[in-house]
């Protein structure tokens, strides 16, 4: 038989060697318990002579990702090393190291090239001396770059790292020091490369995972480092048009986007005295769709926007259908993402079975010299109470008695059908702002876990110099928050805890004094606010390494997130002490002596009372330096790079198969062979249990969680198991809801879709 040849990149041939292949899968198993039999006989099998070694390296690659189950989980890492390999080759061609990828690494050579090629800014140079530059590459791990299964450094390569034409020219070790570097510039050097090597330890070795617009942009020129953004559409052109143009320059850098328009007159309202002239808020989200659409982030997908309306109203039956799949396709808009604000009036309502009232808000304005879009609590049940009575008498044009009932039943059944609309709870919400003092949350972001203030530009009519009139701008507040996840699938004490907790709100503060928004009012929020949100993901992975089913951890999680809550109050607490306390905080519910709704007294009881009595003491000195510093996001693909289950939620899946154009990737936990017991998914979960786990995480976020609710209709689901589950989520305090998905008879899930930004 003759002997095989196979092609190399060079276009040279050399004979087959198995036994130089088998090295290759050595290599890549090392540390796992894994077979290589199986392997080897499928290489065997694949190469043919003048096979080329690029092919025989993906197929090597896709091969061991192929043979990943629950009992060999490790054949996904093994996958991961493979791909690491081969972007390792590539790298040695580009950084001319021949075969030694141990001098694959030369950071003050790359961070030289990247800069004078315009990949990076020139920041680090700028900030940084070559003898910084030089110490500080000595904290590059490369061990850290093993870490990797096969979706994370899939996702790695595909998304995050920098490229210069159509080659990576960044390995994931470049990149994590050159955003440490980044985000500890501002510190005094004396003390600011022992920040930069904790920074960098903690995110190479996935202790914390960065959103997708820092891990992203970071390094690189004119990035926008802000995941969540929310504006408030005022009832005039020049604030609906203008906030139109905020949300194409959002989306421009990649930013997720909130909009309310419950403040824009109804269908058929008065335009300056004439009656059925106003077309509603539904031609607007439609201009919205469009805006979200035509204005990409950065080239790497659509825009994303959830637009929000108050369940008073008049618009909101037609708001509630517009992604369904039936009645006028003028009315509709599928590519943005509604969201319901409800009042706790209406939740009553819906409870006495009563009838509900629907207004139009330009005529409450007119008439009754109030702006209900503000209203929240007392002062919403005042108003509201008073409009039930005059519509009962005839005394308002604009409006309509409904079913509370009933309408709930259409979220429901939207929600069946599409998976939203995504609700806020806005009596809840503005119960826990602790900036009440200083306005009124109207909607929650995009994935409904980041929320506070927001106020509408406004705008004044002025003639410049005797003739020309123009429009005039101010006032107006634009949410905005950067966000970072704790991997807790990673994290092994208390004591680590609240390490990368203080890193974790250090490095949150510090992005929002360099980062460049994309809109005025957004860097008049982080001045006046400065809002963070850091979050938590690979909850399932931490319980079932701790042997602690989901459906008995409400107490154990109760324990973990109040240290959790503890520990990055405490570390912004520390913040206000060194540089000063956030803009809005004289007469904050913090100013007042209050942490997340409560005052002292109420921890006394608490296994940490003598840590929050010093929390308690440090506030009422130093003041605190973030106005929200809690959120927990979706972080569904930053998650794949972590290597850990997404947010706090179960698991979807204890074995999955990821259908993709190029083939399809199995996944599973990480500790799925050993702990497979412990691991509960959630489509067998009772939603109602998952919201009790969820309610326990709530009471100790100062903004939210995105609550994916999800129903398992060969469980035999019926619509009462989802209104009680959505009564209970507002009764235990629940703030927000996010997607609902729903498993079909047949197996299936609907698809979802997210927003980069926050979920990454």
């Amino acid at each position: 038989m003759l002997e095989k040849q196979v092609v190399k990149r060079d276009g040279k041939t050399e004979k087959f060697d198995l036994g130089k292949l088998r090295k290759v899968m050595e290599r890549a198993t090392k540390g796992f318990d894994l077979d290589l039999k199986p392997l080897e006989e499928k290489m065997a099998d694949f190469v043919k002579d003048q096979t080329q070694t690029s092919e025989i390296a993906k197929y090597l690659t896709m091969s061991a990702l192929s043979l990943t189950t629950v009992n060999d989980p490790d054949w996904k890492n093994a996958a991961g090393r493979l791909k690491l390999f081969e972007l390792y080759k590539q790298m040695s061609e580009t950084r001319q190291t021949g075969k030694d990828y141990d001098k694959l690494y030369d950071y003050p050579k790359f961070l030289k090239f990247a800069e004078e090629s315009g990949i990076y800014s020139k920041r680090i140079s700028e900030v940084y001396s070559e003898e910084e530059i030089k110490l500080a590459t000595g904290f590059i791990e490369p061990k850290f770059d093993l870490v990797y299964d096969y979706a994370g450094i899939n996702l790695l390569i595909k998304r995050y790292l920098c490229e210069y034409g159509d080659r990576i020219v960044e390995l994931p070790q470049d990149m994590f020091l050159s955003i440490a570097l980044l985000i500890e510039q501002n510190a005094d050097k004396d003390v600011r490369l022992g920040l930069v090597k904790d920074t960098y330890e903690k995110l190479a070795n996935r202790k914390i995972s960065l959103a997708t617009p820092l891990l992203m942009n970071l390094r690189r020129p004119n990035g926008n480092l802000s995941s969540c953004f929310i504006t408030v559409m005022d009832d005039n052109r020049d604030s609906i048009f203008y906030v139109i143009d905020q949300i194409s320059a959002i989306s421009k850098f990649g930013g997720g986007v909130g909009c309310n328009l419950s403040r824009v007159r109804c269908k058929g309202a008065r335009i300056r005295g004439i009656k059925n002239s106003s077309g509603g808020v539904i031609p607007w989200i439609r201009i919205i769709n469009d805006t979200a659409v035509a204005v990409n982030q950065q080239g790497k997908r659509k825009g994303a926007v959830t637009v929000s309306l108050d369940m008073w109203h008049l618009d909101i039956e037609d708001f509630l259908e517009l992604r369904t799949e039936n009645g006028d396709q003028r009315m509709k808009a599928y590519d943005i993402f509604p969201q319901v604000v409800i009042p706790d009036l209406f939740m009553k309502k819906v409870e006495n079975n009563e009838k509900w009232l629907l207004v139009d808000p330009s005529e409450v304005r007119r008439v009754y010299g109030k702006e209900i879009a503000d209203l929240w609590g007392e002062e919403f049940d005042k108003l509201y109470n008073q409009l039930y009575l005059d519509a009962q008498f005839g005394k308002l044009e604009m409006f309509k008695f409904v079913s509370a009932k009933e309408l709930l039943k259409r979220v429901m059944k939207s929600q069946v059908e599409t998976g939203m609309p995504y609700i806020a709870f806005k009596d809840t919400l503005n119960r826990m702002n602790p900036n009440k003092h200083d306005g009124v949350i109207v909607g929650t972001n995009l994935c409904t876990e980041s929320h506070s203030n927001v106020r509408p530009t406004q705008f004044e009519k002025k003639r410049l110099d005797g003739e020309n009139i123009v429009s005039v701008a101010h006032g107006g507040l634009v949410h905005v928050c950067n966000l970072v996840s704790i991997n807790l699938a990673n994290v092994d004490s208390d004591e680590e805890l609240e390490s990368i907790c203080d890193t974790s709100v250090r490095i949150l503060d510090n992005a929002i004094d360099f980062t460049e928004v994309p809109i005025l009012e957004g860097s008049l929020h982080n001045k006046r606010y400065r809002t963070i949100g850091v979050g938590a993901m690979g909850l399932a992975d931490h319980l079932a390494k701790r042997n602690i089913p989901y459906n008995a951890s409400a107490d154990y999680v109760d324990d973990l997130f109040e240290k959790f809550a503890l520990y990055n109050i405490k570390a912004s607490i520390a913040l206000a002490k060194e540089k000063g306390t956030f803009g809005a905080y004289e007469g904050s519910d913090w100013s007042k002596g209050l942490i997340l709704g409560r005052r002292q007294l109420m921890y006394a009881n608490s296994k940490y009372a003598k840590q929050w009595n010093q929390v308690f003491a440090d506030l009422a000195k130093y003041g605190i330096r973030n106005s929200q510093i809690t959120a927990i996001a979706p972080n569904t693909s930053s998650s794949l790079i972590q290597g850990c289950t997404a947010s706090v939620l179960p698991i979807y899946s204890k074995f999955f198969v990821e259908n993709h154009s190029k083939g399809s990737v199995p996944n599973c936990p990480p500790f799925i062979k050993d702990k497979f017991w412990f691991y509960q998914e959630n489509r067998n979960l009772s939603q109602q249990l998952v919201v009790e786990v969820m309610s326990r995480i709530n009471k100790w976020i100062d903004t939210g969680i995105s609550i994916e609710l999800m129903y398992n209709l060969n469980r035999n689901i019926k619509a009462r198991d989802i209104y009680d589950t959505i009564m209970d989520a507002w009764k235990k305090g629940i703030k927000t809801l996010y997607y609902t998905r729903t498993i079909q008879k047949d197996g299936s899930s609907a698809e979802k879709e997210e927003c980069i930004s926050c979920a990454g």
